[in-house]
């Protein structure tokens, strides 16, 4: 790790990627890396619209939307890395592996991401990354997954 671990509050976020509410998953990066490595925190609340049918009584945050909050968290790490803000990045998915779930994620849990890249360098549009996510110091999901990064020209 380098000596200067680099933070993304919510605002500079919306700044990189071009995710709004309700699609919006992560609150926050810290402990970003270079390109790297970065934690990314996920405030699990009642008041989101997945919850209503996901499911009534019972709500269970969808596990495709946790692999979605660990594909924002790797966006938000490459684009604070690579100076993104206001550039209009976006960010596709292209393959999910190994992708497993071991604990419902519920309102009140706050969601860790640890993502890791795998595969990918400055200027590259492929890249590849591993996450674990956690609530609570137990694992809730794993994945490794690839993504293009559609890069805007200078």
């Amino acid at each position: 790790m380098s000596d200067t671990l680099k933070t993304a509050d919510i605002a500079l976020i919306q700044r990189i990627i071009p995710h709004r509410y309700p699609f919006l998953l992560v609150d926050r990066v810290e402990e970003i890396d270079g390109y790297q490595t970065a934690l990314g925190i996920k405030n699990v609340t009642m008041n989101e619209p997945h919850f209503l049918g996901h499911f009534p009584g019972k709500p269970i945050m969808p596990g495709v939307t946790i692999v979605e909050a660990m594909a924002q968290t790797a966006a938000v790490m490459v684009g604070v890395d690579l100076g993104m803000e206001d550039r209009n990045m976006l960010v596709y998915f292209m393959a999910i592996d190994s992708c497993k779930f071991r604990r419902m994620v519920v309102p009140g849990d706050v969601l860790r991401m640890r993502l890791t890249t795998l595969r990918g360098k400055p200027g590259g549009k492929v890249w590849k990354f591993s996450g674990v996510a956690e609530v609570d110091g137990e694992m809730a999901c794993e994945a490794e997954f690839t993504a293009m990064m559609d890069l805007p020209k200078e």
